[in-house]
């Protein structure tokens, strides 16, 4: 799941939260997209009280951003929120 969140004053970014269960998939899970050059690790989901775990990141306004997810073992998967998927990735658009 994705949350978006304008930044104001000027600001010319978005910040974007990705969203997952705590434990599905189990393991530690990164948002891995053409914003941080395709690095697994580099935005790696962390716990959250509410049951979840996510990852913010800022990302310019009015581009559209291809990511996907990299689980443990090697598991690549989509959001099912996306805006839009394109070959084997998601597209978001802010």
């Amino acid at each position: 799941m994705l949350e978006r969140k304008r930044l104001k004053g000027g600001k010319d970014h978005t910040e974007v939260t990705f969203l997952l269960p705590a434990d599905i998939p189990p393991g530690p899970v990164s948002v891995v997209g053409d914003f941080n050059d395709w690095r697994p690790g580099a935005h790696e989901l962390r716990p959250r009280k509410d049951g979840t775990r996510a990852v913010t990141v800022a990302l310019p306004n009015d581009n559209t951003h291809a990511f996907r997810y990299l689980a443990a073992g090697d598991y690549w998967f989509n959001d099912e929120g996306a805006d839009a998927l394109e070959g084997p990735n998601s597209l978001l658009r802010t």
